[in-house]
């Protein structure tokens, strides 16, 4: 999600000072979360800054090269499992439980893909012939 602009957050702080209103108000008038009032205020009154605050650092993923081997080799085993049962495969193998999501991302990361076969034959045009 894309942070608030300043020049918004400005309008909240500059609304909040003149008006002296409450934060549910404030939050209500500029259709966001009171919670985002709450911390906007707080980042502003210890730090005199309104600005989005700057990620540092990325979360590190949680299935490193030695997990995406054994998941490349699960694929390769069963590669018509669906995502839940390549999560539970992969839990079983390495005692690492990651969500459905992740395999997704994983496999995508690996450049493999689980697309199932239709079960069922497309239906045929019916040609008209004249």
């Amino acid at each position: 999600m894309k942070a608030y602009s300043v020049e918004f957050r400005r309008k909240i702080i500059k609304a909040h000072e003149d008006e002296s209103i409450s934060q549910r108000k404030l939050a209500r008038r500029f259709c966001v979360a009171p919670s985002f009032i709450q911390k906007l205020l707080k980042q502003y009154r210890e730090t005199d800054s309104f600005a989005p605050k700057i990620r540092t650092q990325q979360t590190p993923p949680k299935l490193k090269s030695a997990h995406l081997d054994v998941l490349r080799q699960l694929v390769e085993a069963q590669n018509d499992a669906t995502l839940a049962e390549l999560r539970v495969q992969l839990a079983e193998k390495t005692a690492l439980w990651v969500s459905t999501s992740t395999i997704d991302r994983a496999l995508k990361k690996l450049d493999l893909t689980v697309k199932k076969r239709r079960s069922t034959p497309m239906k045929r045009k019916v040609s008209v012939s004249s």
